[in-house]
């Protein structure tokens, strides 16, 4: 896609990818598959990172640049993760926030803050039972598992997310480690898709 007239965003600093004192640049709200290719490396980097905060994610995606085709990079999207391991899971957690709210434990870029308020858009017009209910339970998951809880919000009421997180608070922790995973692997192919409309 042409870059003219396309909007932009200032870019995050990230680790590795130079100083974060350096001054933002702007990089597109959408990209083409010859822009991702051509872009420098530290746009690139910024642009992945968003999708999944998981260096090793980012950094096995940036090796496969040029990807020619927006199928090539959705496939290379699950062949890196399929290579990541449960820390590298965690790290990829850790760039969220926790449903109902609006920080991450990880600071995220703005690309990726603007994608969690939209992804939580249905959480953000809730009661204040619900408001506490969601708390309550993002607590009691996070005690119980050692992480936030993750689902793929996208099209859910704040409602289901809650009945969703009380039900896996029944898996034992080896399962829902794995199911956590499932939820954050979907995140990343929806950001995914959303970059390269």
């Amino acid at each position: 896609r042409p870059m003219s007239g396309s909007t932009s965003i200032p870019m995050a600093g990230w680790p590795g990818s130079g100083s974060s004192d350096a001054p933002p640049r702007e990089v597109p709200v959408t990209v083409g598959v010859a822009e991702l290719d051509a872009m420098s490396e530290a746009q690139a980097v910024e642009l992945l990172a968003a999708c999944c905060g998981a260096n090793r994610w980012v950094s096995g995606m940036m090796a496969r640049r040029p990807f020619r085709s927006r199928g090539a990079i959705l496939e290379a999207a699950d062949l890196e993760w399929d290579t990541l391991t449960p820390g590298d899971w965690r790290e990829a957690f850790s760039h969220h926030p926790r449903i109902g709210e609006q920080q991450a434990a990880v600071p995220q870029s703005e690309r990726g803050r603007r994608w969690s308020a939209g992804e939580q858009r249905g959480a953000s017009r809730i009661t204040a039972d619900i408001q506490k209910a969601l708390a309550r339970v993002n607590q009691e998951y996070e005690a119980r598992f050692g992480y936030i809880y993750i689902v793929c919000a996208t099209g859910k009421s704040a409602g289901e997310m809650l009945a969703i997180a009380r039900q896996r608070l029944s898996n034992d922790p080896e399962s829902e480690l794995q199911v956590a995973a499932w939820e954050q692997r979907n995140i990343t192919r929806n950001r995914l898709e959303t970059l390269l409309r």
